[in-house]
């Protein structure tokens, strides 16, 4: 557990570091739409497409998270016919 909140500690140390170097400057502020201003350097979205990528790929990824940590903690290998039970009887 002290190692667990050690890595948290670091990360947070960490990122508290990267996070100011990471936004805006006033320049990008000045160029970015409305809404997505002071979140990074350059001009941002300029049209739907980018918007419709961007939207698309936050939605991709908020589904993988959602299933990567649904099988950490189920992961739901007791079936006899599973890839791990077949290595497993084999005796290896």
């Amino acid at each position: 557990m002290k190692t667990v909140l050690r890595q948290l500690i670091l990360f947070a140390l960490a990122f508290g570091w990267a996070l100011p170097r990471a936004l805006a400057c006033q320049v990008c502020k000045a160029e970015q739409p409305a809404g997505l201003e002071n979140i990074t350097h350059g001009p941002g979205p300029s049209g739907w497409i980018d918007y419709f990528i961007m939207y698309s790929a936050s939605v991709i990824v908020l589904i993988t998270l959602y299933l990567s940590i649904k099988y950490l903690v189920k992961p739901k290998e007791d079936s006899p016919d599973h890839a791990k039970n077949i290595v497993m009887d084999q005796g290896f």
